[in-house]
């Protein structure tokens, strides 16, 4: 009879698990800023580059513009950014960062910071796991992704 894993000890669930605890240290992080974890990392990706479009911001993130529209909404309510319709075609939703929006990146070090000493991890062993990271994540798209 073939062995089984129990489910803990199957990478999707460590992985599964891994994610949930960052979630919970990032709410922790996150809590003065009175933003979510979703939320910081569209201010993340705007702070690096500002003035995406809906589509853009949804590719990096891989979320469904169902899931983004809301989560744009309620940040742009916030006053953290304005939502405008490109002049250039009306279908394309164009996000950009306010001034309140720009000042809150003066704070993300302190998240990053906290997050990095909950980490508990080397420089060079969050790169090495951040690469094998980004191999699965690949690898898992490709056996999914039919063949052009």
């Amino acid at each position: 009879m073939a062995h089984t894993h129990a489910p803990t000890e199957l990478l999707c669930f460590t992985v599964h698990a891994a994610d949930q605890a960052f979630a919970q240290v990032y709410r922790h992080a996150l809590s003065e800023m009175g933003v979510t974890y979703p939320q910081f990392l569209v201010l993340g990706l705007l702070w690096q580059c500002d003035d995406r479009t809906v589509g853009e911001l949804g590719q990096m993130l891989r979320l469904q513009s169902n899931t983004l529209t809301p989560l744009l909404k309620r940040l742009e309510a916030m006053g953290l950014l304005s939502r405008r319709r490109d002049p250039q075609d009306e279908r394309t939703v164009r996000i950009r960062l306010t001034d309140a929006g720009r000042a809150l990146a003066d704070k993300a070090p302190d998240v990053m910071s906290c997050v990095s000493r909950a980490i508990g991890m080397t420089a060079e062993e969050q790169d090495t796991l951040t690469t094998l990271l980004r191999r699965l994540q690949d690898s898992l798209r490709a056996s999914t992704t039919p063949a052009a």
